[in-house]
């Protein structure tokens, strides 16, 4: 029958008893199938990761101009990984580091919520931030 109407004889489901056929062209069958994973592919959102450094004693002008940048990116609908990098013996200003990071949280809490509170990991401490759903 599928030689009769020049076109293919797929096996759909060859578990079945008995096996699950159908006549189509198979070409057209991949072609659609292709299309779709691209349309799936296109309506999937990626998620992009900035971040943001700053040092245990970052100046006011400094961290207003980091602000900014992190309250852009945020608009942009990236996520905000801000940390505090701590060299040498700065590591006794973790106290400085997180309330740096909390008062950047207080900042842009009308452009994002704070995902993870500020950890200290190493010689980082680090925040993450994702932004807010637009209505």
């Amino acid at each position: 029958m599928a030689e009769e109407q020049e076109l293919d004889l797929v096996e759909i489901s060859p578990n079945a008893a008995p096996p699950v056929c159908k006549i189509m062209d198979y070409k057209k069958f991949l072609y659609e199938q292709k299309k779709r994973d691209k349309m799936l592919k296109a309506k999937s959102t990626q998620i992009t990761v900035k971040e943001i450094r700053f040092g245990p004693q970052t100046d006011e002008h400094d961290y207003e101009f980091k602000r900014k940048n992190a309250e852009k990116f945020l608009k942009e609908g990236s996520k905000l990984k801000a940390f505090v990098f701590f060299k040498g013996r700065s590591i006794i200003y973790k106290e400085q580091g997180q309330i740096l990071l909390l008062r950047l949280a207080q900042d842009l809490e009308e452009f994002g919520k704070v995902e993870s509170l500020p950890v200290l990991e190493g010689k980082r401490m680090i925040m993450y931030i994702a932004p807010k759903k637009k209505k």
